[in-house]
């Protein structure tokens, strides 16, 4: 299989096989990730990425069962690649359970229901949503290219379709200016988006990013780690989903935490409250990371 640059997936993704049917991310303009940005944007031609799933048949057999679909946001492809790639998993992978894929609000919206209901009918099953933050300043600030209502309708429409939406947001995206906002935005888009999995990132301030440079003009400060424990145990607090699988278990987090919200709710905030008075080690610097 053939990669271009560095591939990037999920954590509930480390046992799938990567197909990177897209070089890049066509957005690439979020002020804090760097991921992608020196990769120029690309979808690879349609009898290339047919090429890798033969590829792939003859180098892994038959049993793989979960396919990721890379770069940033595959979604964007049209139908025409979709539809035919799709139908070649089916094929070359008859345990397949399993499609899934990074997607912006805008691509996700860009289809329509017919369409999106196509594509969970040829198998892709999952969507990663990451709005990062329900708070429309900070959305505005990070650049992430959709709005609090955008996200919203997003999930739905993906939810009506069938797929299954895992959104992430990030800890920390509103600085310490925009903390409590921030976290409580956040927590009212998770509500509205009604994800089956919910995780949280920590931020990290990555070197040559716009978000490091506001940084070094003094116009951004990354709240302490007590700060960044309080907008956990916001977003805990006032997030309702109808039931999701919630997770912090990302090597940026401070804090691993597992379980459903809003079920286990009182559970968690016990866990971060104990975090909270030192009573709970939290993970040590050193191991964190992107």
């Amino acid at each position: 299989m053939r990669y271009e640059g560095d591939v990037y997936r999920p954590p509930s993704e480390a046992d799938s096989w990567i197909l990177q049917a897209t070089v890049g991310c066509s957005w690439n303009s979020c002020t804090y990730c760097d991921m992608y940005r020196a990769k120029r944007f690309r979808v690879r031609p349609l009898a290339e990425l047919l090429e890798e799933v033969a590829l792939a048949r003859r180098a892994l057999g038959p049993s793989v069962d979960k396919v990721f679909v890379a770069d940033g946001d595959a979604l964007v492809m049209d139908m025409g690649t979709w539809e035919p790639l799709l139908a070649a998993l089916r094929d070359a992978f008859p345990r397949l359970r399993r499609v899934s894929c990074y997607a912006m609000a805008r691509n996700l919206l860009a289809k329509s229901p017919e369409e999106l209901a196509r594509l969970r009918a040829l198998g892709l099953a999952q969507v990663y949503v990451g709005p990062e933050s329900g708070d429309p300043a900070t959305l505005k600030r990070i650049a992430k290219g959709g709005t609090f209502e955008e996200h919203a309708e997003a999930a739905r429409r993906a939810r009506e379709a069938g797929m299954k939406v895992s959104a992430i947001f990030l800890l920390g995206a509103g600085g310490v200016e925009r903390s409590e906002e921030h976290a409580l935005g956040s927590a009212r888009l998770a509500t509205a988006m009604d994800p089956r999995f919910l995780s949280l990132l920590t931020l990290t301030v990555i070197p040559g990013t716009p978000q490091a440079l506001l940084e070094e003009r003094g116009r951004f400060v990354l709240p302490g780690v007590e700060g960044l424990l309080r907008e956990l145990r916001t977003f805990v607090a006032e997030a309702a989903p109808t039931d999701a699988v919630f997770r912090t278990n990302h090597a940026s987090n401070y804090l691993p935490l597992g379980g459903r919200l809003p079920r286990d709710r009182d559970r968690i905030l016990g866990v971060v409250d104990a975090a909270l008075s030192g009573e709970v080690p939290l993970r040590p610097e050193w191991t964190r990371g992107l």
